[in-house]
């Protein structure tokens, strides 16, 4: 029997990346997202490598709508070998221009909906003893950034979250793995949250970022999941993340100063110079 995965988030970006390369692999495809017809796009081309795909839409942050997504693919296939979480959200502003609605937005998404399909599935893969869940957070989520406070904060959980489910599930034939991009260029802007009064300008300041030749593609993440699944890596920091976090765990005081340079609000002045920098 062919191992079944369900990819949350893949209509598109690395979601859709990560699936195409499963299903190069042997897998039958889930697809789930919140847009009908693009997974159906996805799920035509999965189906022309020969591979089964299923196309669920659902809205990870609504649990409901997450637990009948699971029980429709485990009605389908009969069992899921692996999860990999990756339906999210980018936001980005300072912290005081967040109502909580826009941190519910962030949150609900990035985190919640990880837990939905976690819960959701995990019964089913107790059961058969065996399985593998992939959390895809970010270079975020191990390297704190100002002016994305509300997505770091997303991506942190995640990372904690992941490490403890490896540490508890491991035993029980379940394997965890979280995988740590850096700013990918994707399609992700169409959905980003800009708040503050900046908004526009930290739009335009990304996307322009995004244009850069070295910036990582969706296909990079897809074939470091793919390598983790194989080699049941317990952690990737794909591509550029492994230089930010070693630079972060070297030089923090500048590192801390250039990302606030780099996200600050344009025309705002940075008054204090990098830790580790002044005197030296």
């Amino acid at each position: 029997m062919a191992p079944i995965a369900l990819v949350t988030g893949s209509s598109q970006g690395i979601g859709k990346a990560t699936a195409l390369h499963l299903a190069r692999e042997g897998y039958d495809i889930v697809l789930t997202a919140r847009h009908a017809d693009r997974l159906s796009e996805a799920a035509q081309e999965i189906e022309a490598m020969g591979r089964r795909a299923v196309p669920i839409p659902a809205d990870m942050r609504d649990m409901n709508d997450v637990h009948s997504l699971v029980h429709q693919a485990i009605g389908h296939f009969g069992y899921l070998d692996l999860l990999v979480n990756n339906a999210g959200i980018y936001s980005a502003g300072p912290v005081d221009g967040y109502s909580l609605e826009d941190w519910h937005d962030v949150l609900d998404l990035n985190l919640w909906g990880y837990i939905h399909a976690i819960h959701a599935v995990l019964p089913y893969m107790l059961q058969r003893g065996q399985g593998m869940i992939v959390n895809i957070s970010s270079i975020s989520g191990q390297v704190p950034v100002p002016y994305l406070v509300p997505y770091t904060t997303s991506k942190f959980a995640v990372h904690g979250m992941t490490e403890a489910l490896r540490t508890e599930l491991a035993p029980k034939g379940i394997h965890v793995c979280g995988i740590y991009p850096n700013l990918i260029h994707s399609d992700f802007m169409e959905r980003a949250k800009f708040v503050g009064p900046d908004a526009a300008g930290r739009r335009e300041q990304l996307e322009a970022v995004l244009k850069a030749p070295v910036v990582e593609k969706p296909e990079d993440v897809a074939r470091a999941i793919v390598d983790a699944v194989k080699h049941r890596k317990a952690e990737v920091m794909v591509g550029s993340a492994q230089l930010s976090k070693a630079a972060y765990k070297v030089i923090p005081g500048p590192m801390q100063w250039m990302f606030r340079q780099a996200f600050k609000e344009r025309g705002k002045d940075e008054q204090r110079q990098p830790e580790g920098i002044v005197g030296q």
